[in-house]
């Protein structure tokens, strides 16, 4: 036991005193809860009751509108299966028609050939596009003016041989590009005077060009590449262009022109099948949803007995009346069935040498002396309310197998017909007839057109109601729908074989082409441009959009044919698709998309991959080299000796020298190469002599 300590003692003292004991806690009891009332229970009960009915109803509601959506989606799947099923029973049957057509037309083209356009007029039709023809002014020839026109033709000829000089033309070329009043129009004009003043020199207009690409080249490098060759607002651009065009003509001769004229006479077949709108220029079958008839028109094919021989209106040559059949439709115009009959009539005959529709009458015959001549107007026409009808073989009653024939126009007949074409090519307006009492009569064939008078537009005020009729007026039903896919369907092989005789490489490609895409690359390479994507760019821009695009929306420049309006309209589908496979991004199509982009959706990345493996394999084939190419020139030059219009051109092309005289002679002056070559005096010469007798060209 310890010991026992005062100091101890003295501390457990001195914590009592610090620490007093604490006096007896009491706590409070807790309330009892309150009772929770039964009025409560009741409606929390109601009112989980009623949320568990209404998520139960909505549940079946859901389920039932789900099952309702399947079964809808389900019978949409099955219409659309079966209107897949019924195109494609259309699609054949229309392509074994065809089939047999074109079967027939091979025939007799092995008599008559393709009808070709020779080459001094392609020339003029490319180098000039929208004139029909050479717009140059012949070289004044009248008699007596030999003294006058000598100091000319020396003068000329002289210029001939001033554009020999390398340093000459291409400071001519970039001053006059330095003009800011020398336009897009004037330079391609200028570059195709070139084209033929040098026609004969082929291999100097080529080096030419390659100079000015490589300008050009250097140009846009700084800039963007990828818009190079673009579009044609250079000379050289447009000098590119009419090259491939000389350099391709046997081409196009030899391998492309034979599917793309069966394209066109099978487009021509598909659309003369069904009605089309002599007004509004619609039709029912076409590949271009802005040209397409939304209407459904009843009509019946009638076989026509058309009288061709001596006094009948025939062909030139026919000893004996006989009797050609012709289809038409019972809702044609009658310039619809003489256009129909022509065709038909003169079928081995290029278009240039066929009679014009407004030159001849339809006389319908029927027995002995019945004879009656048929038109658009004339006293029968049924006019009501303002519009006139145009007069059909409905209208008059013309029976299947009836016989008829063309005769020379007797009155003016045909001025409805004419002024149609001319008013309303693209269908977007009516025509109006006028009428001194009434105030004009509006001529309508298979449906009237939706123009309204001025009073009635500015009545319609309300936005809202102009924007829904204008969607209206773009909605497609699906049964029109139809009609594109049959159309696209039927065509297909004919598309197909057309791309496939641009794009194929089975045979030897032009010398020209591997020669143009051989420089191209040497562009990039000598510019370090290694993104292939700019070289696909270029080659396309050079050679696929800038010379196939335009033949196949112009096969005019080629055939000596006539393209009706919804003929053009449908090569400009094929067009588009295929300017839509030579891009490299990826081609996407969705609600918004045109209705035409949506028709070759299928189609375009299979072209995608030809035009790949169509420039993939000529940069792999064997260089063309420069001297190959210089023969293969040379050859042409000497094939087409007959340039046209050589001194017209450079008569032509002094008048804008003249336009710009005082700038060519400072920029010849400014430079000491030129000076050494007194190209500036020589300029000065031919100037003295061509000036003093320029008007009597």
């Amino acid at each position: 036991m310890a010991p026992w300590s005062p100091f101890g003692s003295h501390l457990l003292l001195l914590l009592w005193l610090l620490c007093p004991p604490l006096p007896p806690v009491q706590y409070e009891a807790e309330p009892a809860p309150s009772a929770f009332p039964v009025e409560a229970q009741v409606g929390l009960g109601m009112g989980a009751a009623v949320l568990t009915a209404a998520v139960l109803l909505l549940t079946l509601m859901y389920r039932h509108k789900s099952k309702q959506a399947l079964r809808d989606y389900q019978k949409v799947l099955v219409q659309l299966e079966n209107l897949e099923i019924g195109v494609g029973d259309q699609c054949r049957k229309e392509f074994t028609d065809l089939m047999t057509e074109m079967t027939d037309l091979s025939s007799d083209l092995e008599a008559s050939g393709i009808p070709f356009l020779d080459y001094r007029t392609y020339t003029e039709r490319v180098f000039f596009p929208g004139h029909g023809g050479c717009p140059l002014q012949p070289v004044f020839e009248g008699p007596g003016e030999e003294g006058h026109r000598v100091p000319v033709r020396q003068g000329l000829t002289q210029l001939s041989n001033l554009l020999n000089s390398k340093l000459f033309l291409l400071t001519l070329i970039h001053t006059l590009e330095e003009q800011p009043s020398f336009s897009q129009r004037d330079r391609c004009h200028v570059a195709s005077l070139l084209s033929l003043a040098l026609h004969s020199k082929l291999e100097y207009l080529t080096d030419i060009m390659r100079t000015l690409l490589g300008d050009l080249a250097a140009h846009y490098v700084h800039k963007n590449p990828k818009l190079m060759l673009r579009r044609t607002e250079t000379m050289v651009e447009k000098l590119l262009t009419n090259w491939l065009s000389i350099c391709l003509y046997t081409f196009l001769r030899e391998v492309a022109g034979e599917p793309l004229y069966m394209l066109l006479r099978a487009i021509q077949y598909q659309v003369d099948k069904g009605p089309v709108d002599a007004v509004t220029g619609k039709a029912k079958r076409t590949l271009n949803d802005s040209r397409l008839l939304r209407e459904d028109v009843e009509f019946r094919p009638l076989t026509l007995m058309v009288l061709v021989g001596p006094g009948a209106g025939g062909a030139a040559g026919s000893s004996m009346t006989q009797h050609v059949p012709a289809r038409v439709l019972d809702t044609d115009t009658i310039t619809q069935v003489k256009e129909k009959v022509l065709d038909q009539v003169y079928k081995g005959t290029p278009f240039s040498q066929r009679p014009s529709v407004h030159t001849l009458d339809l006389e319908w015959r029927s027995g002995l002396a019945g004879h009656l001549t048929l038109s658009d107007e004339d006293l029968t026409s049924v006019t009501q309310n303002h519009w006139k009808r145009l007069n059909t073989l409905q209208h008059y009653k013309v029976p299947d197998g009836a016989t008829v024939r063309l005769i020379p126009q007797l009155h003016n007949g045909g001025a409805i017909s004419q002024r149609l074409s001319q008013s309303c090519p693209s269908g977007e307006s009516i025509p109006m007839l006028e009428d001194g009492e009434e105030g004009g009569v509006r001529l309508w064939h298979l449906v009237k057109g939706t123009d309204e008078p001025e009073g009635n537009k500015v009545r319609r005020s309300s936005l809202r109601e102009r924007e829904r009729e204008r969607a209206r007026a773009k909605a497609i039903p699906e049964i029109y729908l139809t009609r594109l896919l049959s159309m696209k369907g039927t065509l297909q092989k004919f598309v197909d074989d057309t791309f496939q005789a641009i794009l194929s490489v089975n045979r030897p490609v032009p010398i020209a082409i591997k020669y143009l895409f051989d420089f191209l690359d040497e562009l990039a390479e000598k510019h370090g441009i290694e993104d292939p994507e700019t070289l696909h760019i270029w080659k396309t821009n050079s050679l696929l959009l800038r010379f196939w695009v335009n033949t196949l929306k112009n096969p005019q420049l080629i055939f000596d044919i006539r393209v009706s309006d919804n003929v053009d309209a449908i090569l400009a589908v094929i067009a588009q698709t295929f300017i839509d496979s030579c891009t490299i991004s990826e081609h996407k199509v969705g609600r918004d998309s045109p209705v035409n982009k949506l028709l070759y959706a299928r189609e375009i990345p299979r072209y995608k991959q030809m035009v790949e493996r169509y420039y993939s394999d000529i940069r792999q084939s064997s260089p063309a080299s420069y001297q190959e190419m210089n023969s293969a020139l040379a050859e042409l030059s000497g094939n087409y000796t007959s340039a046209p219009h050589c001194l017209e051109a450079l008569q032509e092309l002094y008048n804008h020298i003249h336009r710009y005289y005082d700038q060519i002679i400072n920029a010849l002056e400014e430079d000491p190469v030129s000076q050494k070559m007194q190209l500036a005096c020589r300029l000065q010469q031919i100037a003295a002599l061509v000036e003093n007798k320029v008007t009597d060209l």
